[in-house]
């Protein structure tokens, strides 16, 4: 029970912008903005709202509204304060914040001069559902998904039926017993990201804050999402987005806050830019990390297969990028190839030499192969200091003191944009894309040879991702091999030298990324590079939605 009253308050946040803000017809590009129904009120209202943390100014005057059947979106760099003001709507705050300002949910004044009121606990859900940055933070490891939305529709709306099946419809994943059956480390994770939506839609709330929604989320699940969202707000829900995908806003929002450093800097968005695809260069010479005919299944004896006979080679200075729909099985081959997954056979080696599932690695066959995961939050200690978090790994394999390895930590936080006043903050106090900046240094602080990246830009904006991407391509310079696992075909295309096309479990399509990206040749491939355009064309009518057989294996084993 009281994970699931958990799980209400991670479904439950508002979210609004104020006057001033940009219509979608003012963008240019996006559906004509929606006008306010004479005599309507906003649902939320937030005037001059504060939020202070040990004397450093986390949000400072930010104002916006969220209207029904509006969508609402917060845009801004990691850490300009979209959360701690999304969080506001619920009278919810981290650690040490104080809140002041106003921040009014349906005619209550959740936040006044004083900080958080007593009404803040009367809109939590059933008026306000909040779906969180990262979905394992809001699902419960030790019980089903059926167990938790159950309880959550009893919660909120007893006696009817209908609750859960519509949830889980509305946030595209099947309503069928299996689904419900099964635990959250047998998803993706972008689909606990879609079941993290369903806790929220299970609320029926009337304001819907969505943080990062498309996290982890394959194009075309992002086209689906996009065509949902639209007809949550069509039904009257006010919905509030905060997101770094800005082709995503231009899909839905009608009115557009931009935050930088905790303070409103205006209502339209930076022009994006994508670079293009790579012509590849796949040069002759011994691969430095193979996969051949790897199988991986979820339980033993090759029961419930997720991966199927795939073969990967990464050459020293190359970049494999590894692409396909939510849960087709590309964490699954990461974890393979990090040693972390026991239920593989084929053969994996590096630099010629078998290597072992990770329990039976050399500490410097550990070293020499990193993995940065794709729900960093988790990987974290809550108790100790992130800066911390990052040296121990120079200590650890490389067998730095201290000092060194703390000097060490701080020097490449801060090349990816990540200050030693932010990293000497427990994890809690950091953003979703500082975190994930974060874990990228920890790995790099082993100086591996072989870096693999699972979804390592999904929190982040342009500026973030640049960062990361110029850092990587200098190691690579270096001889760094990578195999790069995305949702975002464009930033794959871009940075790798090969790309895989995964579907259920097995490699349809492969080729260098301009080939793939302009002459796809499978159904699969056209259709992830042609919803990957949201924001840009007209989107084509979502496909029927399928209950995935592939599950991802228990990170706990």
């Amino acid at each position: 029970m009281r994970g699931e009253r958990r799980a209400a308050r991670a479904g439950a946040a508002s979210g609004a912008d104020r006057g001033g803000a940009a219509s979608r017809a003012d963008r240019g590009g996006a559906a004509s903005g929606q006008s306010v129904v004479e005599g309507e009120r906003a649902l939320v209202r937030v005037a001059a709202l504060a939020a202070v943390a040990d004397g450093a100014i986390l949000v400072d005057g930010v104002d916006f509204e969220v209207w029904p059947g509006q969508v609402t979106a917060l845009v801004g760099a990691s850490g300009s304060g979209k959360t701690t003001s999304a969080l506001a709507l619920l009278g919810e705050h981290g650690n040490g914040v104080t809140l002041s300002g106003s921040v009014e949910v349906d005619g209550l004044l959740v936040v006044d001069g004083n900080g958080v009121t007593q009404a803040a606990a009367g809109v939590r859900g059933r008026v306000v559902a909040y779906m969180p940055q990262h979905p394992g933070s809001a699902l419960n490891p030790a019980r089903r998904i059926g167990a938790g939305l159950t309880e959550l529709a009893k919660l909120h709306h007893p006696g009817a039926s209908d609750v859960v099946p519509e949830a889980l419809r509305a946030a595209q994943l099947p309503a069928d017993r299996a689904t419900l059956l099964r635990f959250p480390h047998q998803f993706s994770g972008g689909q606990r990201q879609r079941i993290a939506l369903a806790q929220a839609l299970t609320c029926r709330p009337k304001v819907l804050v969505l943080d990062e929604p498309s996290t982890g989320l394959d194009s075309i699940t992002r086209l689906q999402l996009v065509g949902e969202l639209k007809d949550l707000a069509d039904a009257g829900l006010g919905i509030l987005l905060l997101s770094h995908d800005l082709d995503l806003v231009r899909a839905l929002a009608h009115r557009v806050v931009v935050l930088d450093a905790g303070r409103v800097a205006g209502h339209v968005l930076p022009t994006a830019t994508q670079p293009p695809a790579a012509p590849g260069t796949r040069s002759t010479g011994e691969p430095l990390l193979q996969a051949m005919n790897v199988s991986a299944s979820l339980r033993t004896r090759g029961r419930d297969p997720i991966l199927q006979e795939v073969d990967l080679a990464v050459l020293p200075g190359g970049c494999v990028g590894v692409v396909g729909r939510s849960g087709s099985g590309k964490t699954t081959l990461a974890r393979c190839l990090a040693g972390l997954h026991e239920r593989q056979t084929g053969r994996i080696t590096l630099a010629g030499e078998d290597l072992p599932v990770l329990r039976k690695r050399t500490l410097e066959q550990t070293r020499r192969v990193q993995y940065v995961w794709q729900e960093v939050r988790g990987s974290f200690d809550e108790r100790r200091l992130v800066d911390e978090q990052v040296a121990r790994t120079a200590e650890r394999l490389r067998g730095l003191a201290p000092r060194e390895a703390k000097a060490e930590a701080v020097a490449i936080l801060a090349r990816l944009g990540v200050s030693a006043m932010v990293a000497a903050r427990p994890p809690s106090r950091l953003s979703g894309g500082e975190l994930q900046r974060a874990a990228l240094a920890r790995a790099l602080l082993a100086r591996p040879d072989v870096l693999v990246c699972d979804e390592i830009t999904t929190a982040l904006d342009e500026q973030g991702t640049g960062l990361v991407v110029e850092l990587l391509n200098e190691l690579k310079a270096q001889g760094t091999a990578l195999v790069w696992i995305s949702h975002d075909l464009g930033l794959v295309a871009s940075v790798s030298d090969h790309v895989l096309v995964l579907d259920a479990g097995r490699v349809v399509e492969q080729g260098p990324p301009a080939t793939v990206m302009n002459e796809p040749t499978t159904e699969l491939t056209q259709r992830l590079v042609r919803a990957a355009r949201v924001g840009h064309e007209p989107p084509e009518p979502p496909p029927v939605l399928t209950c995935s057989a592939d599950t991802r294996s228990d990170p706990h084993r």
